[in-house]
């Protein structure tokens, strides 16, 4: 397993978590959708913007060196902000992006699971996320207890009981 650490996210991470909804957009080999492109729609910008609400958790994986590296964090949505992983009032969406280079080394599992154990601790019992058919990442969620809820426009919605 690669050497990283996670440790938790701070308001001034904000930067480097939009980095990472970039990172999660572009999870097809070849993909290149720049960060302004990415960051233009309302919905992935919605994941990152006002980094830190009060609601909001997260978990940052660094290198050996301290360099970020990949990151998981939650936000609390209403039904009218339209997230992707919108499933209910108070349940949180887990948003998760790793750079190319530190993809399938335990990261992305790593911080799923430490992100779980921050949301159980805050009291939420459940967590959704949304994934694209295809996505390496959907198989991840399923070996960490996350099962589809719905399935629409080439995307599954799916929730994790915490409790």
């Amino acid at each position: 397993m690669a050497d990283f650490l996670i440790r938790p996210a701070i308001p001034g991470d904000g930067a480097f978590l939009a980095d990472m909804v970039v990172e999660a957009a572009n999870w097809r080999q070849g993909a290149h959708r720049p960060k302004p492109v990415v960051l233009a729609d309302p919905v992935s910008r919605a994941y990152i913007a006002g980094w830190q609400q009060p609601a909001d958790r997260g978990v940052v994986a660094v290198d050996a060196e301290g360099r970020a590296i990949a990151a998981a964090w939650f936000r609390l949505f209403s039904p009218e902000q339209g997230a992707r992983g919108f499933v209910a009032t108070g349940v949180p969406e887990l948003i998760i992006g790793v750079r190319p280079l530190w993809r399938s080394q335990g990261v992305g599992r790593s911080l799923m699971r430490s992100l779980a154990d921050v949301a159980r601790s805050a009291g939420y019992a459940r967590l959704a996320l949304s994934v694209e058919h295809g996505n390496f990442a959907h198989a991840l969620s399923r070996s960490e207890g996350f099962s589809v809820v719905e399935s629409s426009g080439g995307r599954d919605t799916m929730v994790r009981v915490l409790r």
